[in-house]
């Protein structure tokens, strides 16, 4: 059995920013593997100003062929809404579902639902590529984030789809977090060897909540293209990229990095 000294990430500090809700799995697996894990949220899941949209297009749900799920969150607010409002589970069953990720499509079976869709690769673009044939003349549901990319929308439509976006929840700054990261980094005996991101908005805010202090001299972790591609954007390097772009596949490019 591996000690604390031998496992491979012992005497590795690293930061997780995930929403607080959603952080355990990621810092539960580094832990696992000796990390010395602190966890400081970049990101602080919200209601969006209005559900309207939503219930809108819940209450309509009959006229859709495809719901398209990109996020955990965005399942859960979906679902909580459908109790919300009481629709029936029968009135959901002709639908074809997409799901972003296995998380994804994990967090959709629990609530009784089939998916029909899982990408080659966790990424909007796989999302679009997987349903290129299959959505001409189609309507398309697709709830996500406020602040998203518009890859899957002006794709599908220019498949031939009618797609409705409606925003299930928004990502905000967690004030808190501003005080914490700025301490964090200004004492060396705590200051963390590798940060992760999670995805873009974990990016963004991360940059907004150390704004006007100097880049930290840390590792970063990335899930995926997509995310690296925003740590780029902002001038950050890309030192660790996740080959699977799940969380068990973030966790396992941290070990590979490390050994």
């Amino acid at each position: 059995m591996a000690t604390p000294q031998t496992k491979p990430l012992s005497g590795i500090r690293i930061l997780v920013g995930r929403a607080r809700h959603q952080a355990s799995v990621l810092a539960s697996g580094l832990r696992e593997l000796g990390a010395e894990v602190i966890e400081i949220p970049f990101i602080q899941i919200k209601n969006p100003k209005s559900f309207q949209p939503l219930d809108a297009a819940l209450k309509n749900v009959k006229t859709y062929d495809w719901l398209i799920l990109t996020s955990v969150n965005g399942v859960e607010t979906t679902w909580k809404r459908i109790r919300k409002l009481g629709i029936r589970f029968d009135r959901l069953s002709h639908l074809k579902i997409a799901a972003i990720g296995p998380a994804t499509k994990k967090a959709i079976e629990r609530h009784g639902l089939k998916v029909h869709l899982v990408p080659e690769q966790y990424v909007a673009e796989s999302v679009v590529k997987s349903l290129r044939s299959r959505v001409a003349g189609k309507r398309v549901l697709l709830a996500r984030a406020k602040l998203a990319r518009d890859v899957i929308p002006r794709e599908l439509r220019k498949q031939g789809a009618q797609v409705d976006v409606v925003e299930a929840y928004q990502t905000v700054l967690p004030e808190s977090s501003r005080r914490k990261l700025r301490a964090l980094f200004e004492d060396p005996k705590r200051r963390p060897h590798v940060i992760t991101f999670t995805s873009s908005s974990t990016v963004r805010n991360f940059v907004a909540l150390l704004a006007g202090q100097a880049a930290p001299a840390s590792r970063t972790a990335s899930i995926g293209p997509i995310t690296s591609a925003t740590l780029r954007e902002f001038g950050l390097p890309v030192d660790i990229e996740a080959q699977e772009y799940t969380i068990p596949g973030l966790v396992e490019a941290i070990r590979a990095w490390r050994q």
